[in-house]
């Protein structure tokens, strides 16, 4: 149970930072945060065949890892946000 809520707390953290770094144009509420958060370490960890908080890894590099894939996230959406107001 307690890794649940590392976790999600973690996927919060990291979607906000990301959100921080990579503004989506709009501040992205709470569950979207963690979403991007958890999707973008899901992610980052396929990509890079690392070690991320999806393992119940809470370390630094794997807490950067997981940043890097939550900034690709929002790149991603912010690529095809973009695209649709033109």
């Amino acid at each position: 149970m307690i890794n649940l809520i590392l976790w999600l707390v973690s996927g919060g953290l990291i979607g906000w930072m990301a959100s921080l770094i990579m503004p989506a144009g709009d501040e992205q509420g709470t569950f979207l945060n963690i979403l991007v958060g958890i999707i973008g370490a899901a992610i980052a960890g396929l990509l890079f065949g690392a070690s991320t908080i999806n393992q119940a890894n809470f370390s630094l590099p794997a807490l950067v890892v997981s940043l890097l894939g939550a900034m690709l996230i929002l790149a991603i959406i912010n690529l095809f946000s973009r695209r649709a107001l033109r």
